[in-house]
Parts: structure tokens; sequence; C-alpha cells
């Protein structure tokens, strides 16, 4: 599949970090979920039932951590947390990828090096068309075709090609958020699109009030007193757990970050089940 150089490409440098994530749900819902990843962001809607999540970048601008384990440890955060997928587009001066977060399943993604030479699994792709509900025939075989050698397409341009395919499932991103721009630069372009609101934790460390039920699915999140509520702050923790313990071991900060925050999370909602319920 032959694309165009990425912009990045075109002005002849490699391209900076930067990375964007698709949120299935309005903004309305996504907007409560990402300020429990304690990052500016800017959420804005990319389609019908899609929004997007534009991060300022802080962690790889300070050079703490690589850019697709910061944004695949937040895509599987909000995941576990809420009952949308996430899908992490990322890219840097050596690699562009994206990566699939969905409930308690494993992530799954593909990376290609940035002269767009592919270096992930088959099945992967395959995995991703399937639990994205992209049609297995049609869409499949363009996702094939971005996994097979192509000298006159880059890495970045790949990412576009992911884009162009996930427009069949409702995406429909700004135009001026093109992978490839420096995080800093989608930043300010996501800034200026209509309907852009600022995410980020609230200064007096409060948890953010939970948004009008019309802007979430009628179930969801369920109510601090109900079994479900315990149910999932009670997963949030096993699942918190398993990535912490998993993050460090590997000395992974994206994944120790993820885990950190649904303990967090976790732990939170069951305080908040066991002060609400009612006694008998």
């Amino acid at each position: 599949m032959s694309t165009e150089k990425s912009p990045a490409g075109r002005r002849g440098g490699p391209p900076a970090p930067g990375a964007l994530l698709l949120c299935r749900a309005e903004s309305g819902s996504v907007a409560p979920a990402a300020r429990l990843l304690r990052e500016r962001m800017l959420v804005l809607g990319a389609g019908e039932g899609w929004s997007v999540l534009v991060p300022e970048g802080r962690p790889w601008r300070e050079g703490t951590e690589p850019v697709d384990r910061v944004v695949t440890g937040w895509a599987t955060a909000l995941a576990v947390g809420a009952p949308w997928p996430v899908i992490a587009l990322w890219w840097d001066a050596d690699r562009a990828g994206f990566s699939l977060a969905s409930g308690f399943r494993r992530p799954v993604g593909y990376v290609w090096l940035a002269n767009g030479t592919p270096a992930g699994e088959d099945e992967a792709m395959r995995t991703f068309a399937a639990r994205i509900g992209l049609d297995p025939v049609l869409d499949m075989r363009t996702l094939d075709l971005l996994t097979e050698p192509d000298p006159a397409a880059d890495a970045t341009s790949r990412l576009g090609g992911v884009l162009a395919v996930l427009t069949r499932a409702g995406v429909l991103a700004p135009p001026d958020l093109v992978p490839g721009e420096p995080a800093d630069r989608l930043f300010q372009a996501a800034r200026g699109r209509p309907g852009a609101r600022l995410v980020e934790e609230r200064e007096d460390g409060a948890p953010p009030q939970t948004p009008p039920t019309d802007r979430l699915a009628p179930t969801w999140p369920p109510p601090p007193a109900t079994p479900a509520a315990r149910t999932l702050a009670l997963a949030e923790l096993a699942v918190g757990l398993s990535l912490a313990i998993r993050g460090l071991r590997r000395r992974d900060g994206g994944w120790a970050v993820a885990g950190a925050l649904l303990l967090a999370h976790g732990a939170l909602g069951l305080a908040a089940h066991t002060l609400m319920r009612p006694r008998d």
C-alpha cells in the first residue's frame, strides 16, 4: 500500500515524539476517566461515538519514559476503568505504532521502524481488527497491506493508513491532528478546535465530580453503593497490582504508572462503597 511520506518525512527530519489516544466514547464520558491519569490533555470529538485525547507529553518530553510505554500504560488504565476501548497511536524518531486496550484483555498492537519497515506480528493486526469490529475481509485486506514492505511509506504514514481504516468504524479525527507531528504542536492545534476541553488533575486534589448521567452509559460508572461498584473496584485492584508488579520487574514505568492508577482508583472505589453502603 503506497502512501505519501508523512509531514515529518517531507521536512527531512525525524519526527519528535507524540501520541494520540482514540476512545470509543463521547468526550463527556472520556474527560472524567482521563482526569485520573493526572496528565494535562485535551479531549475533543473524533467522529460519532469517538473522542480523541491529545496529551501535552510531559513524561516523554522530560526524557523519563519512552512514548510507547507511557501511552500504552495510559490506554490500559483507561480501558480497564471504563467500558470502552482505547487505541493509542504513538511515534518517535525510531519507530511508530499503535496499541489497543480493551477491558481486562491483554493490549494488542503493531510497530513499524522509522522507514516504514514492519516490525510487528500479523496475528496482532488480525486481533486488532476483530476487537474493533472491522470487516474481516475488506478492512483486513487493507490492514494486511500495512504489514508488507513498501519503500514509499514511512512509519507515520503507516499510522495514517490505520486511521484511514478506522474511519469505517466511525473515527473521524480532526484533520490537523496528524501522526508524526510533535506533541506540543498537536496540543496547540487541538486547543484551537471547537469543543476542545482541557483535562487535568484538580488543584485541590479532590476527585473529579461525576458528569451528568445523560452523558454516560446508563449503568456506567455504577453507583458507589451497589454490588457492581464493589466488583469493579476489586477488579481494578487485582489488575492494578498485576500491572504494578509487571512494571517493577521489567523496570517499565508505563506499566507501573498504569498499575498505580488502577490501584488508587480501585481503593477509592472500595472505600466509597464501604462508606455509602446502607447499614442494616
